[in-house]
C-alpha cells in the first residue's frame, strides 16, 4: 500500500504573492529579509520594503508592456532583488523564469525558443552572451534589461549596450498604490507562477510548470515540519529567529523556491551570497551568526574535508539540510564533527524540480543516523514500485519511487507527450529515482534509474560507490559511470565502474590501493575494475547532482578510453601512481 504523511494540512485557496505578502493594505514588519553579504551596510532590504520594491517592479513591467502569462526570464547569478523580481513577475500576472549564468548562447537560446519570453533580465558579465543568444533567435534587443543591485545604490552601470532595469521599476508614489484581489478558485491558483527548468542530467532541459497552489502548498507543509522543532516554532514566542546563508544559486530550483518562497514565509533573515567561495562561506556563517544552513552536498564534503573549516567560529549553526543528490551517513558524521558532539545533526531531504522542493523529509525531533532522506510531508503519499511499473515491491527491496503531492508540477511546458510518460492518469509523478523503505519507515535514495551500472547481472548505484571513495583520507571528490569493455556483448550489458578522482592536495592515488580499499569497503561487484581516471574537478550541475553524462560522453573518445584501459584494476601486478590528466 501507498505510505500517506502522518500528517495532513489545510491547504488555503490563496496566491502566492498573498501567501508571502499578505493583502495590499497589510503592512510587513522592518526586519531584515535580504542582505548581501558583501556591502551589508549598503545592500539590504526590511519585509516592508521587500514588499514595496516588489509592487513597483510589477507596476513597472505592466507599465512595459507585460501581460497575463507573459514570461520574464532572469538570467543572473544572486542578487538581493531576484526573490524581490520574482514577487513583481508575479504580482504583475507574469511567470517567471531562470537560466544559469554561466550557461552559453546555444543554451539561452534553447530557453528563448522554448519559452519565448517577453522580456530578458541580465546580468553585465553575461550581457555577451545574450546578445549572441538573442541573435540567434531574433529576440527584440530592446526587450533585454541590465541587471544588478543598482536602484538600491541609485546608480547605473556606464554602458549604453543595453537598457537597465530601473525602466521596470515605477515611483514610489506608484508602488504604494498598485494593489491585487484575492483568489476565489481553486481554477486561479492553479495557474502556471514559474517554469523552471529540469537540470538536464539525461537530456534536453524541460520547463517545469509550478503554480501558485503548488508552491502555497509547499510553504505550508515546511512550515508544519519547521513548526515540530520548537526552537523555530511560529507559535513559539520566544523561538531563535533564523538566520539563512544563501549560497544555493537562485536560477536553480532548489535556490529558487528556498530564498524566493520559504524564506519569506518564515521571514526569516536571508544573507545571500554572489557567488561561492568556501572561505567567504566560513567567514560569513561567523560574522553574520547563520542558524541555518542549507546546502547541496559538494558543499558539505567540501567542509568536511577542508581544514579551514575549523578555524572559524561556526557555534551559532543550529541546523543542517542538504539535499539534491545522496549523501553517505559516514560523510555527515565527518561534517557534524565540525561542531560539539550532539550540536548538529545533518537531516537529508528528497524533492526534485517536478516535486519541489521536498516531498520526504525529517521530523526535527528525530536524529537522522542514517542517510535516509526522510518520510513523506504533511499530504504527501510515496510508493516504490517496480521496473514495470506494475507492482508496489516490499519494505526493503529497491524500486522507483513514485509520489503524489499538492506540489507537483502541472507538467512540462509545451511538451504534452513527456508530461504524460512521468504523470500517470491516476495522478501518480514517475520520478526515476530507484530508493528503498527502512525497517523504520524512512525512504534511502540509492540513484536515478537511468545510472545504474548493470555488472553481472546486477545493478550497482554510482551514489554509492562515490559515498564509500569519498570516505578515503586521500580523496578530494569521485564520481563513477559504467564502462563496457567487451563490445561484442549487447548495449547495457556487463558494465564495469569507472572511477573519476580527484585526488587532496598534496596526495597521489595509488591503484592498486583503491582496489584494496574498496575490496575491504564493498562486495566484489562493486569494485572499481573499470580503471580509474585522475581529474581537476567533476562535473556537476547547480544543485550538486553529478553530470555523468558528461563523463560518459568523454569516455566516447579513444584517448580517454586508452587512459581509463591503462589505470584498470582487474589484475593489479605492480603498484602504479596514476597520471593526472
Amino acid at each position: 500500500m501507498p505510505h500517506t504523511s502522518r500528517w495532513s494540512v489545510d491547504i488555503p485557496i490563496k496566491y502566492l504573492h498573498s501567501l508571502l505578502l499578505g493583502t495590499s493594505q497589510e503592512p510587513l514588519p522592518d526586519t531584515l529579509a535580504f542582505v548581501d553579504c558583501e556591502d551589508p551596510d549598503n545592500l539590504h532590504l526590511t519585509w516592508a520594503e521587500y514588499k514595496l520594491w516588489a509592487r513597483r517592479i510589477a507596476a513597472g513591467l505592466r507599465r512595459a508592456g507585460l501581460l497575463k502569462n507573459d514570461r520574464v526570464l532572469v538570467y543572473s547569478a544572486n542578487n538581493i532583488f531576484f526573490p524581490v523580481v520574482f514577487m513583481g513577475i508575479i504580482l504583475a500576472g507574469g511567470i517567471a523564469t531562470t537560466a544559469n549564468p554561466t550557461y552559453v548562447a546555444r543554451e539561452v537560446a534553447y530557453q528563448l525558443t522554448d519559452c519565448e519570453p517577453r522580456f530578458l533580465l541580465v546580468t553585465e558579465s553575461s550581457s555577451g552572451t545574450a546578445l549572441e543568444a538573442a541573435k540567434m533567435t531574433k529576440f527584440p534587443r530592446d526587450h533585454i534589461y541590465l541587471f544588478d543591485d543598482g536602484p538600491l545604490l541609485g546608480r547605473k552601470p556606464d554602458t549604453n549596450r543595453f537598457r537597465h532595469w530601473s525602466e521596470l521599476i515605477s515611483s514610489v508614489e506608484v508602488g504604494k498604490s498598485f494593489s491585487w484581489r484575492e483568489a476565489e478558485s481553486k481554477e486561479e491558483v492553479d495557474e502556471t507562477v514559474a517554469i523552471l527548468y529540469s537540470s538536464g542530467t539525461t537530456g534536453v532541459p524541460k520547463g517545469v510548470e509550478l503554480t501558485h497552489y503548488g508552491l502555497v502548498a509547499n510553504c505550508v507543509q515546511m512550515g508544519t515540519l519547521w513548526d515540530l522543532d520548537q526552537r523555530h516554532s511560529s507559535t513559539n514566542p520566544k523561538a531563535e529567529r533564523q538566520r539563512m546563508l544563501g549560497i544555493l544559486p537562485m536560477y536553480h530550483g532548489y535556490g529558487f523556491l528556498w530564498f524566493g518562497t520559504l524564506a519569506p514565509y518564515r521571514r526569516a533573515s536571508s544573507y545571500i551570497m554572489k557567488r561561492f567561495n568556501l572561505r567567504n562561506m566560513l567567514r560569513n556563517i561567523e560574522r553574520y551568526k547563520i542558524s541555518e544552513l542549507t546546502l547541496a552536498p559538494p558543499v558539505v564534503v567540501m567542509m568536511a574535508k577542508s581544514p579551514d573549516a575549523r578555524r572559524f567560529d561556526l557555534s551559532s549553526v543550529r541546523k543542517v539540510q542538504a539535499g539534491a543528490a545522496p549523501l553517505s551517513r559516514e560523510m555527515c558524521v565527518e561534517f557534524e564533527s565540525l561542531w560539539p558532539p550532539g550540536q548538529i545533526n545533518v537531516k537529508q531531504g528528497w524533492g526534485m524540480t517536478e516535486a519541489p522542493i521536498s516531498i520526504l523529509n525529517w521530523d526535527d525531533r528525530e536524529l537522522a543516523m542514517t542517510s535516509a532522506v526522510g518520510e513523506p510531508l504533511p499530504n504527501c503519499e510515496v510508493k516504490v514500485m517496480d521496473d514495470d511499473g506494475v507492482w508496489e515491491v516490499p519494505r526493503g527491496q529497491r524500486g522507483e519511487l513514485w509520489c503524489k503531492s499538492p506540489t507537483m508540477m502541472k507538467g512540462y511546458w509545451r511538451k504534452p507527450e513527456e508530461t504524460r510518460e512521468v504523470i500517470m492518469p491516476d495522478g501518480w509523478l514517475r520520478t526515476g529515482d530507484i530508493v528503498y523503505e527502512d525497517k523504520d519507515g524512512k525512504y534511502v535514495v540509492v540513484d536515478r534509474k537511468k545510472e545504474l551500472i548493470k555488472v553481472k547481472g546486477n545493478q550497482v548505484a554510482p551514489a554509492e560507490l562515490e559515498g564509500v571513495l569519498l570516505e578515503h583520507p586521500d580523496i578530494q571528490d569521485a564520481a563513477v559511470v559504467g564502462i563496457k569493455w567487451r563490445e561484442s556483448l549487447p548495449v547495457g550489458e556487463d558494465e564495469e565502474p569507472l572511477g573519476y578522482l580527484v585526488p587532496r592536495p598534496g596526495r597521489k592515488l595509488i591503484a592498486e590501493q583503491i582496489l584494496s580499499y574498496m575490496a575491504e569497503k564493498t562486495s566484489k561487484i562493486k569494485w572499481i575494475t573499470g580503471g580509474i581516471i585522475l581529474t581537476d574537478s567533476i562535473p556537476k550541475n547547480p544543485s550538486g547532482k553529478i553530470l555523468r553524462r558528461m563523463l560518459r560522453d568523454r569516455l566516447a573518445d579513444p584517448a580517454e578510453r586508452a587512459k581509463a584501459q591503462g589505470a584498470r584494476l582487474a589484475t593489479p601486478v605492480q603498484p602504479t601512481v596514476m597520471a593526472r590528466l
